[in-house]
């Protein structure tokens, strides 16, 4: 599979819509980071997952990437958007904002916030736990189950 800078509308299908459909793939669930990405765009929708590599061929983004590909659902269930940038001479704003050097992994909150920073490849296991313990995902998890107290 080839993860380089690639588009797709995972951001424009409502996830219920998503979830009728057939079970999600990776590629669902990537967004190419080109200069004109912008995490203010992901704001209170979506949790980003940005996968940097100075290469698409750096082995730690291959890694990665068929990490991600292995539970897709997962991700999908906790609106999870994946966003790539192997190309560090766009200087993406991503690139601008993060400073990744090399490979690097960072997730974003719904709420804009940077949850984590990795220089290693995850699993998606250890992603959706991080996921979970996040209080807006506890919030989520308890209107599904309509044990909110408000």
């Amino acid at each position: 599979m080839k993860y380089g800078l690639a588009l797709v509308l995972a951001l424009f299908i409502p996830l219920g819509a998503m979830a009728q459909a057939a079970e999600p793939s990776l590629d669902d669930l990537i967004v190419g980071a080109d200069e004109t990405t912008r995490l203010e765009d992901f704001l209170w929708k979506s949790r980003p997952v940005i996968v940097f590599a100075d290469s698409a061929e750096d082995p730690r983004f291959i890694e990665q990437m068929d990490r991600l590909a292995e539970a897709p659902a997962m991700l999908a269930e906790r609106e999870v958007v994946v966003l790539t940038d192997t190309d560090p001479g766009t200087q993406s704003e991503l690139r601008r904002k993060l400073r990744p050097r090399g490979f690097m992994l960072v997730l974003i909150g719904k709420d804009g916030a940077i949850e984590l920073r990795k220089p290693l490849p995850w699993t998606v296991r250890e992603l959706t736990r991080s996921i979970d313990k996040m209080p807006i995902r506890q919030r989520e998890i308890q209107m599904r189950h309509g044990t909110l107290n408000e």
